[in-house]
């Protein structure tokens, strides 16, 4: 236990960046037990310390540890924990422990003791024996948004904005926002290496970090998680790049699955690993049980600095596309459209293109705009994209 502690409190010592993640306001501090989900790199340890400070207790009542790094189980170190008057137990890569949902019920049910833990995105835990929806509140924290990027980079704390003030305010907020730095210029910064908080910690090598990470991600926790072996772990790779070369509206499940050299069933599987692993953003197709049911209506990389590590090849419609599925989806449901690019909460359709894109498609649809890049300001129903960074 004293190497535990001495760990910990090197972990409470590092400092604190003062901005907090978008997810930091909604979590239920009254909570017993707290899952903070993610991929590896959007900043989960950042955010679940700060969420740790919010509690205002002395470090000797708080204990951090990595699951990956303790020879105890996880309910013996609460218990013991807990009977020297810790109050507070912070769990990092919590899908690194053996049989942790039994060990979290355990500390839940007999351990006076709150716990905060973080995961990879890609746990199965609604199939897992042990349920723990009931007793844990589960947040997924996403990549930064454009916003959350500028705040981070260039100190613009600027407020994020609902999906009604864009659409109808779209162009007095462009405006204003304009006055205050070039948002093409600083746009392009953030599709370059904006999507992840380690860019703080050096731009030229960002993309080496990302590629690591990915990695990482694949050979360890998509291939635990999902028992899957090494050799099929090269194909999911080799889909990754599939994908990222690939044309969204121009998919074809058979040639995909010819292409990555597996059948059709295997490849809907590998695209539910890595949606879950939140290295794809998969719009229709349905899930359940560990797979993905039928053929998506479209498919991207989770966000826009993937395609920059995944291949060289990438079309600027799936990059555009890409960006706004991964700023909208974190408050908004979002579909496939027949007319648009998307139907938005079932009320809203979308139709994404450059800054010369027309209304042509849907110039007789009810609630129906032009997404435009490259554009610093819009008019009328036609939105700057970069202006939908700023909803989280």
């Amino acid at each position: 236990m004293q190497r535990l502690i001495t760990l910990s409190n090197l972990y409470f010592s590092l400092p604190t960046p003062k901005f907090k993640r978008y997810l930091f306001t909604q979590i239920d501090f009254k909570s017993k037990l707290i899952g903070i989900l993610g991929q590896r790199g959007v900043g989960k340890t950042t955010l679940i310390r700060q969420i740790a400070q919010h509690y205002e207790l002395d470090n000797a009542k708080m204990l951090y540890i990595s699951a990956d790094n303790v020879k105890k189980t996880l309910s013996d170190i609460a218990i013991e924990f807990s009977a020297f008057g810790g109050k507070l137990l912070i769990i990092d890569e919590i899908h690194k422990a053996k049989d942790f949902a039994l060990e979290l019920k355990t500390i839940y049910d007999f351990v006076d003791i709150k716990v905060i833990f973080s995961g990879s995105s890609a746990l199965e835990l609604e199939n897992s024996k042990i349920d723990l929806s009931r007793r844990a509140l589960f947040y997924e924290l996403g990549s930064l948004s454009f916003r959350e990027f500028l705040a981070i980079k260039f100190e613009l704390n600027l407020e994020a904005l609902s999906l009604e003030e864009i659409l109808n305010n779209h162009q007095s907020i462009a405006l204003s926002i304009k006055e205050q730095f070039k948002p093409l210029e600083y746009f392009s910064y953030y599709k370059s290496y904006g999507a992840y908080p380690f860019f703080t910690e050096g731009e030229l090598g960002y993309n080496l970090r990302l590629n690591e990470i990915m990695n990482i991600v694949l050979d360890s926790e998509v291939a635990s998680i999902y028992n899957v072996d090494s050799d099929k772990i090269n194909m999911i790779r080799r889909l990754l790049h599939l994908l990222c070369s690939s044309v969204p509206m121009e998919l074809n499940i058979q040639n995909l699955a010819k292409s990555a050299e597996v059948s059709r069933n295997t490849l809907y599987s590998y695209l539910y690993y890595l949606k879950k692993a939140n290295l794809i953003e998969i719009i229709g197709g349905n899930f359940r049980n560990k797979k993905l049911l039928n053929k998506p209506d479209k498919i991207y990389l989770d966000n826009i600095n993937l395609y920059n590590i995944l291949c060289s090849d990438h079309n600027i419609g799936s990059l555009r596309e890409s960006f706004f599925v991964s700023q909208i989806k974190v408050n908004h449901s979002v579909k496939y459209s027949n007319i648009g690019d998307f139907e938005i909460d079932n009320q809203y359709i979308f139709e994404l293109g450059g800054k010369n894109k027309s209304f042509k498609q849907i110039k007789d649809i009810e609630n129906s705009f032009v997404i435009a890049d490259d554009i610093e300001v819009g008019f009328g129903n036609k939105i700057p994209l970069w202006l939908f960074g700023f909803l989280y």
